[in-house]
């Protein structure tokens, strides 16, 4: 018996992973993150699995599912939205169930920003302009920040900025960007990516706010900030006749 945490993808159902859809396909016990997680990947579990929304259940109760279901010798899988290791409150739930003796395992999945990028049809890395992505958050009502992890400091590293779970932070973050990005900068909201109703704002520092409150996004988007965004940078050396390598000898 194993506890199979499982990550969605940010929302298309045939965004999830081979892997993660075939252990779906086998477990007789699905639990799953509530609307963040599409229906149609929750229907492929079978006929007579127990399907259960953790949306509304505290941690408590969700590990005692689990643990019903170790006791039941009856495997579970875990969905998570996009990849389980970001913002996915993975790890509390691990340590409960170290703590219980119950096996688990962890499938990765497509993670928000790589969809985000996808749609965009862009690179959120460009030579000689940004070779860094830095993935973070802002505080709002959940876990407060590390003290030095603040974007003003990630900003000064001039790195591709993927901000989660911030849309409703969107001043700070502006304010905190704009000394060191410029307001020209350019500036994405993507909104449920790769759901029927994604919506993707494209912008600057210095107007993105005034698009975000035009399409009315409260919830359920990514910020992207950075200059790797304008598709502009220069030819990488990975190609160029005069790079040679392993598989291209000079």
């Amino acid at each position: 018996m194993t506890i199979h945490f499982i990550g969605a993808g940010p929302g298309a159902a045939d965004l999830i992973t081979v892997r993660g859809l075939r252990l779906v396909a086998r477990c007789p016990v699905c639990l799953y993150a509530g609307s963040l997680v599409p229906r149609e990947i929750v229907a492929a579990a079978p006929p007579a699995a127990r399907i259960v929304d953790t949306a509304p259940l505290t941690l408590d109760e969700i590990i005692a599912e689990m643990a019903a279901a170790h006791r039941a010798g009856c495997d579970v899988a875990r969905l998570h939205s996009g990849d389980p290791s970001l913002y996915g409150a993975l790890a509390e739930q691990m340590r409960r169930l170290d703590a219980l003796a119950i096996p688990y395992d962890v499938t990765p999945g497509v993670p928000a920003f790589a969809a985000a990028a996808a749609a965009l049809r862009c690179e959120l890395t460009a030579p000689q302009v940004a070779q860094t992505i830095v993935l973070t958050r802002t505080a709002v009502r959940a876990s407060a920040m590390p003290p030095g992890e603040r974007l003003d400091h990630f900003a000064a590293t001039g790195a591709t900025l993927a901000i989660h779970l911030s849309i409703a932070n969107l001043a700070r973050v502006v304010r905190d960007l704009v000394p060191y990005y410029g307001g020209d900068c350019p500036a994405v909201v993507a909104c449920r990516v790769s759901w029927p109703d994604e919506l993707l704002l494209r912008g600057t520092l210095a107007d993105i706010r005034a698009r975000v409150k035009a399409a009315g996004i409260t919830r359920t988007a990514l910020i992207l900030v950075g200059r790797a965004l304008a598709g502009n940078g220069a030819d990488s050396r990975l190609y160029a006749a005069d790079h040679h390598h392993l598989m291209r000898p000079g």
